[in-house]
């Protein structure tokens, strides 16, 4: 509990001590009704004094209608109707001290969502190790340190900027990132992010980005703005309960008033006392308390406890999406596939193979393509870049540059046909790199992706789900998407696309969709964010140090596990029907206990149970969103 929290607590047990006193002690024998009240008095004003204040701040604001204004209305009456009627206060007294409770417990319990949220918030580093031209080690604000700069992150420091690793190797903690406590091994060349943590060694690290474009900052800023997309359920919520507190007190009004005017007229005794009772009685069960507080807490409880398991949810109104998904797109590569290339052979050359690598490696020398990397690693020698000029990248097509004065073409079909070389098919199973030099056709390469361990897993997982349909989208050849389409179990697959032909595949699927249905889309965050931000749901997977991942997606699931997907729609539904489960409940008991309340057979004691106890069961129930390791 935080220093407010523990203040209410000891007014709360002050408040309940001075009650149960006066209820044992003999005070009808030893005080009369006004020292009665004043004793009373004591533990109501020790309890409900700051209700009492932000009631009257809201009448002064012109803005009356909230819980405060209810419980102030109804405490003081019924105070006021039990020294008129039996000389008893106990009632106004236990509205007040079991609505803290109430309030204390619900506040408790926001708290507890807020620090699985604030966990995460661990991942922003204090402080940077720089190192200056002289080799001395400074400690800086990350905010100081330059793109370009080297850092020394010793054991057990967080890395605070994106960067590539100069040199040094150790392991990564990047639970607070991906949920997983397995660690990550990191050698010398190799990139790293923010958020994680040196668990081991000493790692020299080259900034490549500034701190607050860094993915730890970028992340914090996605989760701290998460509360803005407000669900449908929490808008319902916040509408309702701007039209219905102020009717509910015009019917208290109106039942305190009019029955009893309509016995004077018929000349029967008004009974004043009985129909006011029942107004306060009426005004204490319709506090929407158990739906105002639980329905949010529902969401920020499931966005803590989906973060907390690698899965950051931009908004609470993404979780009836994800719910209501029924169709799955997916990239292939990165995202069903491992997207680890590697050269698996070199076909129809008709120069000597390792000067088909030679050019190839040269020609993508620039690039930062998976297919890119695998051709230089290949060819396993330092590139001369200078050997390189006019490079240009063609979507969907490949690469033109002139490589030694000569034009060098790498690419698919398409470009072999742009630039009218005859190339020769592959039948083999893989991503197949032509050459062209000049226009000449010199052969391709074959390079082989792999597929992810648990992809045909995740596929499975989804039809458990009820997801109809499974399909993969990818700018490969048909004969290898097929191949891999067949082994994770997708329904559907479509190959040879360039990036706008994804968007109008998705288009057309969502064109197919039928009443709430949804599409979510998944990709890896670089080449397919205007596919994640046209789906109804853009998922970015394996989205560690991606910036298009972070901006386009509205679900980025902080490692490249397919299963995590089905793990964020079983959160998603989870969420969504603790917070319906609260709405019929909640709405179900307030709406009987008032006829109960109008018809005078609820007394003031069920009518806190209405209120608080309700909100109580429901605030339960809502944090039961923070449990997601099991689903």
């Amino acid at each position: 509990m935080n220093k407010k929290q523990k203040k209410v607590l000891y007014r709360i047990i002050i408040a309940a001590v001075c009650m149960v006193v006066l209820h044992f002690l003999p005070i009808d024998d030893i005080a009369d009704g006004w020292l009665k009240f004043l004793l009373y008095l004591i533990p109501y004003l020790v309890v409900g004094y700051d209700i009492l204040i932000k009631a009257w701040k809201g009448i002064r604001n012109r803005q009356p209608f909230d819980e405060n204004f209810l419980m102030a209305v109804a405490s003081i009456g019924a105070i006021i109707l039990g020294r008129v009627r039996t000389g008893d206060y106990a009632e106004g007294a236990a509205v007040m001290l079991f609505y803290q409770i109430g309030e204390l417990f619900q506040s408790v319990a926001v708290g507890k969502s807020r620090r699985n949220i604030s966990q995460l918030m661990d991942i922003r580093p204090d402080y940077a190790n720089l190192e200056r031209e002289d080799g001395t080690i400074e400690k800086v604000d990350p905010d100081e340190v330059e793109v370009g700069d080297v850092i020394v992150v010793s054991a057990g420091e967080k890395i605070p900027i994106d960067g590539v690793i100069l040199s040094g190797h150790s392991s990564l903690d990047t639970a607070a990132l991906t949920g997983e406590s397995v660690p990550r091994t990191v050698h010398e060349g190799e990139d790293v992010i923010s958020g994680c943590i040196n668990t081991s060694g000493t790692l020299r690290i080259r900034t490549t980005r500034e701190f607050g474009e860094s993915t730890a900052s970028k992340i914090l800023d996605m989760v701290e703005n998460a509360s803005s997309h407000k669900s449908r359920q929490e808008a319902f919520i916040t509408r309702f309960a701007r039209i219905y507190t102020p009717a509910v007190c015009f019917c208290a009004l109106a039942l305190a008033l009019l029955p009893p005017l309509f016995r004077m007229f018929t000349g029967a005794s008004p009974e004043w006392g009985d129909w006011i009772m029942r107004a306060l009685t009426f005004l204490v069960i319709s506090c929407p308390c158990a739906l105002v507080i639980s329905i949010p807490l529902t969401f920020f409880a499931g966005i803590g406890g989906a973060s907390r398991a690698g899965v950051l949810v931009k908004g609470s109104n993404y979780f009836e999406d994800l719910a209501n998904t029924d169709t799955v797109v997916m990239d292939k590569t990165g995202t069903m596939t491992q997207g680890v290339f590697e050269v698996a052979g070199v076909h129809h050359a008709a120069i000597p193979e390792d000067e088909l690598l030679d050019i190839a490696a040269h020609a993508e020398g620039h690039s930062t393509h998976p297919i890119a990397l695998s051709l230089r690693k290949a060819y396993g020698k330092e590139l001369d870049l200078h050997r390189v000029t006019e490079v240009e990248e063609i979507s969907g097509h490949g690469i033109q540059a002139i490589v030694d004065g000569k034009t060098v073409a790498i690419g698919n079909d398409r470009l072999m046909q742009r630039v009218g070389a005859a190339y020769q098919p592959c039948s083999s199973v893989g991503t197949i790199v032509h050459i062209a030099v000049d226009g000449r056709y010199c052969g391709h390469i074959l390079i082989a992706d792999r597929v992810k361990p648990h992809a045909a897993q995740a596929i499975s997982e989804l039809h458990a789900l009820g997801i109809s349909r499974a399909v993969m989208l990818t700018g490969d050849r048909k004969e290898t998407a097929e191949a891999i389409a067949r082994e994770i179990g997708a329904d559907e697959v479509y190959s040879e696309l360039l990036p706008a032909d994804k968007v109008e595949k998705v288009e057309a699927l969502l064109a197919s969709r039928s009443g709430k249905k949804r599409l979510a889309f998944i990709g890896d965050g670089i080449n397919d964010a205007p596919v994640l931000s046209r789906a109804d749901v853009g998922i970015a997977m394996g989205a560690l140090g991606s910036d298009a991942a972070i901006e386009a997606a509205d679900v980025v699931l902080m490692d490249d596990d397919p299963l995590k997907v089905a793990k964020a729609i079983r959160i998603a539904r989870k969420c969504l029907r603790i917070a319906y489960e609260n709405i019929i409940f909640a709405i179900a008991i307030k709406l009987i206990c008032l006829i109960l309340g109008a018809l005078g057979i609820a007394s003031m004691w069920l009518a806190i149970f209405a209120d608080v106890g309700v909100m109580v069961l429901a605030v339960l129930n809502a944090i039961r969103a923070l449990r997601v390791k099991n689903l």
